[in-house]
């Protein structure tokens, strides 16, 4: 799947200006289906393979942060469509312009209420909130007030989706980075749900067959994050050695300094994508498992990818100057956008 990166690029000062996506942007989008590429096929998403996902999904941020960040994140919340009942999920994903946004911390409640439950709380920092046809969220199960405890005497908690008519967004989202994600906190004061749109995230509890649901939904995060990371780093990178080019009198160390950036990033990048590859293999071989050692080493090299990304920005910087600091320059909003990614709680670690 090809990347218009010119028109995405051209769509990125507006959007962080207006503090969400561009309609053109949020056009390009739906156009190319990118939020169904991880929803089953059986009820009208791409079903996409994993690795091809990920690779798409570093392009889109190596073209604009804040894009590649909301795809990554409303796609990711389509691909809980496999863990809905199927007739649900073929609901869900034939809203028009569907976009599936959420927070994961537990900090509603889900009242059973006859044949569904009563949700009410609050949630931070849903990418994407602004075009979100759905939000989902995870909530403590309670019953007439008291909350349920699990096996572990600890309370139970429930993934929900909820039409975007029963939410209220709230404009929260101020970071001096990541603008045009419009990452928004919001509210939710009493829907009532059916349990149809409750599910667990867990591969024992997928109702769609594909090997995209047997995927650990923590591997899945890791990867398709480091790559967000990964991307913007490219396109910092990039843009460092334009300026460096451009320089009457660039520093002597200058050149050594990006070669050696860019060296260490590809070769952390090549081998997150080759481990992703395997695991892939992996998860669709018989077993339809991976094990326990290539989980590990996946984890580790996603976050060896975000290390090397963050020491490429940071060592290339100094050479860029002024201009890098100038704040309605690219690589200022490359910038911007890097070191507010790459403080997801994920990657503190």
């Amino acid at each position: 799947m090809k990347v218009d990166i010119e028109r995405i690029r051209a769509g990125a000062a507006g959007a962080e200006a207006a503090g969400f996506l561009l309609m053109d942007q949020q056009a390009l989008i739906h156009q190319q289906g990118w939020l169904k590429m991880l929803a089953p096929r059986a009820v009208g998403g791409t079903e996409m393979p994993l690795p091809q996902v990920v690779r798409l999904e570093e392009a889109l941020a190596q073209a604009d942060g804040s894009m590649g960040w909301v795809v990554t994140l409303c796609a990711g919340a389509g691909w809980f469509t496999g863990f809905l009942p199927p007739e649900t999920a073929r609901e869900v994903i034939a809203t028009p312009g569907v976009c599936l946004a959420g927070s994961g911390a537990p900090t509603g409640f889900a009242d059973k209420e006859g044949d569904g439950y009563r949700i009410t709380g609050r949630w931070d920092i849903a990418s994407g909130a602004p075009m979100a046809t759905h939000f989902t969220l995870n909530a403590v199960l309670r019953e007439n007030g008291q909350p349920l405890a699990g096996p572990d005497g600890a309370p139970r908690i429930r993934a929900f989706v909820v039409p975007a008519a029963q939410v209220v967004i709230e404009p929260t989202w101020r970071s001096f980075g990541m603008k045009g994600s419009a990452s928004h906190s919001y509210r939710i004061e009493g829907a009532l749900v059916p349990a149809s749109h409750g599910f667990t995230i867990d591969p024992a509890h997928a109702t769609a067959q594909g090997t995209l649901y047997r995927f650990p939904f923590m591997l899945l995060a890791w990867v398709t994050l480091a790559a967000n990371l990964s991307g913007m780093a490219r396109h910092f990178l990039a843009l460092a050695r334009d300026i460096v080019a451009a320089r009457r009198q660039p520093p002597a160390s200058a050149q050594d300094a990006l070669a050696r950036a860019a060296e260490a990033l590809e070769g952390a990048r090549g081998c997150m994508l080759a481990l992703l590859d395997q695991a892939w293999a992996q998860a669709e071989g018989a077993g339809g498992r991976i094990d326990q050692e290539l989980d590990a080493q996946l984890r580790e090299a996603s976050m060896a990818l975000v290390l090397a990304a963050r020491r490429t920005v940071a060592e290339t910087y100094p050479y860029c100057g002024l201009r890098a600091a100038q704040e309605d320059s690219e690589i200022n909003r490359v910038w911007r956008d890097f070191h507010t990614a790459s403080q997801h709680a994920l990657f503190a670690s």
